[in-house]
């Protein structure tokens, strides 16, 4: 902001304190005053100068992109700043309010495409987040927050009571795991690749599941079944409530009777319902919060009125009248303290902790695990996995006692808790000369994990397998040639409807003299690929041996990504977010 000019009250009319004593002086200054005032007369008769102007007609105009809870309380502080003639320098400051979708308009800034937009106030931080982690993104620049509302679990009357509420308080995975134990309770929620209510409350699940003996498994199954019930966005899910008291409607099985909303969401139902409103419970491990920041897009493009406009209606919306005017709308401005006919008109009462600090918010980190497992979940996956199995593998991770393989197999059987019994998931292994003249072996061909077969089901046989992994004596790496058989048997078994992806991991670059070359594999997956069938390979390259430039190179030619770990414990966290980059770049429609 260095580049722009002093705010209003420090750019003029600081005085002189020079004594003006000469009466030669104030001649001349008499001079040119009559002067003026007959030039000013001049140009008020000829119409040149009216002294009717304001501010609004040099007014700076501002293009504003609201969250849709949003924009009612921002266009209503915008034509607050109108009426008053709220001004920046001079100008007045008229501000356009419009409502976007927040995820919508981070796939267009992620796109690098072009908007009228000068501010944008998404829901959450998590979309500014998204969009700085991409350095081809377009540039948004947070500079504050003005108001923010606390996630829950709102549900009608009836459900409410049946769990004890007010007095009785649930952790989330306990109140999501309290909904589906019973039938005639169902719970909804926002598509959490769209809505940030839905991805929060999905990672606050995430992690009260990481503390609990199998609560990987039991979060996977939780959002099996959340799945089936998401609606497009915020607004959507809220229409399927049911309408009215009548057995019939509350009885309807595509009817939802809780639902994961904002504070705020929960507030302006509760005031629109003609009868009975929502009951909102407030988890005890914490609710995390839709924080509303105030973002400035491609700030290097902004004029100088343009900034200074922004950031002084920001400040304008801090002003304790705007603060009321935000309130109305049931949305919080402070983190200190909560008025209590908010609360009530959203649902809450006492003891629900409604009061309770907000969550910090959640790490970039545990926001892609907890899509990219929503994603695994929710379109089932046929997922083949391929590990190096050469003897480098066998080496110590640095800083542990545990082998590269050790710390792999105890990532792999982490990752494979994620899946659902309706996925598909297989193992290979390679080294070179492994299985006659073939560099590979396959150890559990790819199956459905809720299979019974032989006294076991596929997912047992896989972590039999997965714990058996052990590094070939001698062995090197046959890279290329397994990579071209297990991409060939992956897209000849494609599996229409699920994601379908090759994962291979390897500590190095190929020591196969005999096999084919990097060039020829290149040209030979390029063959393979079909838009219509997609099957993205994801290589991950283990250590400091492997190639992450070559890994990237090969998986492109597929649709899919190179990643790279320095320790194999992140291998499952990369899987997922490879799933997650994968599936954003539409490889998992299908």
């Amino acid at each position: 902001m260095g580049r722009h000019s002093l705010p209003d009250q420090y750019g003029a009319g600081g005085s002189d304190p020079r004594p003006r004593t000469r009466r030669r002086s104030v001649a001349i200054a008499t001079v040119l005053v009559l002067t003026v005032a007959g030039g000013t007369a001049a140009a008020v008769q000829s119409g040149l100068l009216s002294f009717g102007s304001t501010c609004q007609d040099d007014a700076v105009d501002l293009q504003l992109a609201a969250s849709p809870d949003m924009a009612p309380a921002l266009r209503a502080a915008a034509k607050r700043a109108r009426d008053i003639s709220l001004t920046s320098d001079g100008h007045c400051v008229d501000v356009e309010v419009t409502a976007h979708d927040s995820y919508k308009l981070t796939d267009t800034l992620l796109a690098g495409r072009q908007t009228d937009v000068q501010v944008w106030v998404p829901d959450s931080e998590l979309w500014v987040q998204r969009i700085a982690a991409d350095t081809k993104a377009t540039e948004v620049t947070p500079v504050g927050s003005f108001a923010s509302s606390p996630v829950g679990v709102a549900m009608v009357p009836e459900a409410a009571k049946s769990l004890g509420w007010p007095k009785k308080s649930y952790s989330w995975i306990e109140l999501v795991g309290a909904t589906m134990q019973d039938d005639s309770l169902k719970l909804g929620a926002a598509d959490p690749s769209r809505s940030a209510t839905g991805l929060l409350a999905l990672t606050q699940l995430g992690s009260g599941a990481a503390k609990i003996k199998g609560g990987d498994t039991q979060a996977a199954a939780m959002m099996k079944t959340l799945s089936q019930r998401t609606s497009d966005s915020d607004t959507q899910v809220l229409d399927t409530l049911p309408r009215d008291a009548s057995g019939t409607e509350q009885g309807n099985p595509k009817r939802n009777q809780a639902l994961i909303l904002s504070e705020q969401a929960a507030f302006t139902y509760n005031t629109a319902a003609d009868g009975e409103g929502l009951d909102l419970f407030y988890p005890k491990d914490g609710s995390p919060r839709l924080d509303y920041p105030y973002s400035l897009v491609d700030q290097t493009a902004l004029s100088t009125d343009e900034s200074r406009a922004a950031l002084k209606f920001m400040n304008y919306l801090r002003k304790p009248e705007q603060r009321r005017l935000m309130e109305k709308h049931g949305f919080r401005t402070s983190t200190d303290e909560v008025a209590q006919t908010l609360v009530t008109r959203a649902g809450g009462s006492k003891p629900q902790p409604y009061a309770q600090d907000a969550l910090k918010p959640a790490s970039e980190v545990a926001l892609q695990e907890a899509l990219g497992t929503w994603t695994i979940t929710v379109q089932s996956a046929r997922v083949t996995t391929v590990v190096d199995a050469s003897s480098s593998m066998s080496e110590l991770v640095p800083g542990t006692n545990r082998s590269r393989m050790d710390v792999t197999k105890a990532s792999l059987l982490q990752a494979l808790a994620t899946f659902t019994p309706e996925d598909e998931i297989g193992l290979w292994q390679f080294s070179t000369k492994l299985d006659g003249d073939k560099d590979y072996r396959v150890l559990v061909p790819t199956g459905r994990l809720g299979d019974n077969k032989d006294g076991g089901t596929q997912r047992d046989k896989l972590s039999a397998a997965f714990s058996e992994l052990a590094p070939v004596p001698n062995g090197a790496t046959g890279l290329y040639d397994t990579t071209l058989a297990a991409y060939t048997e992956a897209t000849a078994s494609y599996a229409k409807g699920k994601f379908n992806a090759l994962v291979v991991l390897t500590d190095g670059v190929n020591q196969d003299p005999g096999s084919i070359s990097r060039s020829t594999l290149i040209k030979r997956l390029q063959e393979l690929t079909d838009p219509d069938r997609p099957v993205p390979l994801i290589m991950i390259a283990v250590g400091p041996d492997a190639d992450r430039e070559e890994a990237q190179q090969i998986a492109k030619s597929t649709g899919g990504t190179g990643q790279e770990v320095s320790d194999p414990s992140q291998i499952h966290e990369v899987i997922l977010k490879a799933i997650v980059a994968a599936g954003a770049e539409g490889s998992g429609q299908g």
